[in-house]
């Protein structure tokens, strides 16, 4: 029981982590935890998945990200809501993963009512 203990607080220190720096970032974005911390089956080696949906994003993602400048162990992916719109209309697996088990931790784009979250925390 202590395992699942220290696992569930290890999951929750990420996802608070992972939201103090994106309510850091200073443009209008929306932002979606996905993967194995999302999911909760996460290991030593896991990085922790975010998805940064913003409408200012118009140049490539590379520059995206250089923007971004995320902290060490964060794997970022960079959508604008054209993109988003795409992934979701091909039923993307990275659109399911965002749907099924994303843990929304900005949402200035209002995302959680425009799309069917089955996790709306």
């Amino acid at each position: 029981m202590e395992v699942i203990k220290r696992r569930e607080e290890k999951r929750r220190e990420v996802i608070e982590n992972a939201r103090k720096w994106v309510s850091s970032l200073n443009f209008r974005t929306s932002a979606i935890l996905i993967g194995s911390y999302a999911r909760g089956d996460f290991n030593l080696w896991s990085d922790v998945d975010i998805m940064i949906i913003s409408d200012t994003f118009k140049e490539n993602p590379l520059e995206r990200l250089k923007k971004i400048d995320p902290p060490p162990g964060f794997q970022i992916i960079p959508l604008n809501l054209e993109e988003l719109e795409k992934l979701h209309s091909r039923n993307d697996v990275l659109v399911r993963e965002f749907l099924e088990h994303g843990v929304i931790l900005r949402d200035d784009l209002q995302l959680r009512h425009k799309l069917p979250f089955r996790n709306k925390s």
